[in-house]
């Protein structure tokens, strides 16, 4: 069974613009660029991918919480947004 992540364009989207930033710093260490400038992009990779473990958090809670438990009480609803501001501090 395929998970909900997986057919989250979003997800993907971000996962492959981290993958192009990623490639983007290792040629610059190949390339030999000043490391100002290869930690600025390694700074772009990790905020790329935090955004993403994130996205990956909330699917995952709406799937497993709402989805299978059938939960859609406005109370339910609530808590469950509590939860996912939570993962902020992730």
């Amino acid at each position: 069974m395929l998970m909900s992540h997986a057919m989250n364009p979003d997800i993907l989207n971000r996962l492959r613009r981290a993958q192009g930033h990623l490639g983007t710093v290792v040629g610059m260490v190949e390339a030999g660029r000043e490391v100002p400038d290869v930690v600025q992009q390694l700074q772009a990779v990790e905020k790329a991918l935090e955004k993403v473990k994130s996205l990956l958090i909330f699917d995952h809670i709406e799937h497993h919480l709402f989805d299978h438990a059938q939960v859609a009480t406005p109370e339910a609803r609530r808590t469950i947004e509590g939860l996912k501001a939570l993962t902020k501090y992730l």
